[in-house]
């Protein structure tokens, strides 16, 4: 998979689009079960994303991953600023320049792992890992883009019956049952967005 300039700056502009459109649909889910805040923060990390373009665009694939990811912990309070914030950074740092599918499988697994540490947290426990780690199965097993793109929403609706243990939304004990975790949801759009994104330029 090669990116060049306008391809990286597609990709860029997909991911914040895919968050900000949806910001007030993010803050509804936050407000159900955690600070209401989630998609303000993430609208604003996104925004910050964009203010960085064509700067972004003109680094290389990895280095703008993790510019992205530095940015995203700098803007986006919570503790979702430093979660995805890390999984954009460390897949950044594990990605070669032009990346294969098996460095792509290879490098959101370090990344994954770096998400898992950092929220001391694991999948099942109803947050943003119950999106990544079934995601991550379907692209090692060779799954297509519509694949990836449809676990994503299913991972996420799978979030709803959840209870949650990690997080905000623990302390709320059983009453977070029957509620899509925020995170999980922003984890499902950014993924849609990339691997629709990446699909036209592989395809082009």
């Amino acid at each position: 998979m090669s990116l060049d300039r306008v391809a990286r700056e597609r990709l860029v502009r997909a991911l914040a689009a895919s968050v900000i459109e949806h910001a007030d649909e993010l803050t509804s889910l936050d407000q159900a079960i955690g600070d209401g805040d989630h998609g303000l923060n993430m609208k604003r990390g996104f925004e910050a994303v964009l203010t960085a373009l064509p700067g972004l665009a003109d680094k290389s694939l990895p280095d703008m991953l993790k510019a992205i990811g530095m940015t995203l912990v700098m803007k986006v309070g919570g503790a979702s600023g430093p979660l995805v914030g890390t999984f954009f950074m460390e897949l950044g740092k594990a990605l070669p320049e032009q990346p294969s599918r098996v460095d792509l499988v290879a490098a959101t697994e370090k990344a994954i792992e770096a998400v898992k540490a950092r929220g001391r947290s694991e999948a099942g426990q109803k947050t943003l890992l119950d999106v990544l780690v079934p995601v991550q199965a379907v692209l090692a097993d060779g799954g297509d883009a519509r694949a990836i793109a449809a676990e994503a929403v299913q991972a996420a609706d799978r979030t709803t019956p959840m209870l949650a243990i990690r997080g905000r939304a623990s302390f709320l004990g059983e009453r977070s049952i029957g509620h899509m975790d925020p995170g999980s949801r922003s984890a499902s759009l950014l993924i849609g967005a990339a691997v629709e994104t990446l699909e036209f330029e592989v395809n082009t």
